[in-house]
């Protein structure tokens, strides 16, 4: 369990706020506004109405207590980038800040953010690699090389395995799992036999996968 703040409590806040909360976290939330603070009460350990630029505000909450601290305000840049800031005065452990912006991310990064959360770039990503091939129903970017990806099975690995289609030397791609409806087979043995009813969980180099996709 750890122990978590959020400040921001738009739709972002609120969603990530009642996600910590279901992984049986410690979650306190900070805003401005109270009606937001009334939204989440039901769902985070704590809550309070303050201004996360307030200094004074700020060390009465004890920041440098909680595993990690998340700048969730989208709405507002400035606030953001001094609550980031002031965070980081505080003794805050790890900072984790919104950017909606490359720009913006820059800033948080150099004003004490540890991390960034990209939000509409990472989705639009996302969603342009899943929806932009007819074979690949979803998409996990590891890093800027690598990727994890759920594919269709090649209509020529049908009836055949994994062995047999020597995936790994052949396409330098790993095979990481196979799923059938909602149920996940993790790590299947080289004698595994694709079938048209599944799908596949591989993990490459984005330009392997891409290639094999093509």
């Amino acid at each position: 369990m750890k122990s978590i703040l959020i400040i921001g409590l738009g739709r972002f806040g609120r969603h990530m706020a009642k996600k910590f909360s279901e992984q049986n976290n410690d979650v306190m939330a900070i805003d401005i506004n109270e009606e937001r603070i009334n939204n989440v009460l039901s769902v985070v350990t704590n809550a309070l109405i303050g201004d996360a630029t307030n200094e004074r505000f700020m060390e009465t909450i004890g920041v440098r207590d909680f595993d990690l601290c998340v700048v969730a305000i989208g709405d507002n840049f400035q606030s953001s980038l001094e609550t980031t800031a002031l965070l980081k005065d505080l003794g805050a452990k790890f900072v984790l800040a919104r950017a909606s912006r490359d720009v913006h991310a820059k800033f948080l990064l150099r004003n004490g953010a540890d991390d960034v959360i990209y939000t509409e770039k990472e989705t639009a990503e996302r969603l342009a690699v899943k929806y932009g091939s007819d074979n690949i129903f979803n998409y996990i970017e590891l890093n800027d090389e690598y990727s994890i990806y759920e594919i269709a099975v090649p209509s020529s690995w049908l009836n055949k395995s994994i062995l047999k289609v020597n995936v790994r030397s052949k396409y330098g791609i790993s095979i990481l799992a196979t799923k059938q409806g909602n149920n996940i087979f993790p790590l299947p043995k080289p004698e595994h036999v694709f079938t048209d009813s599944e799908s596949l969980m591989i993990l490459g180099k984005n330009e392997d996968v891409s290639r094999f996709i093509k």
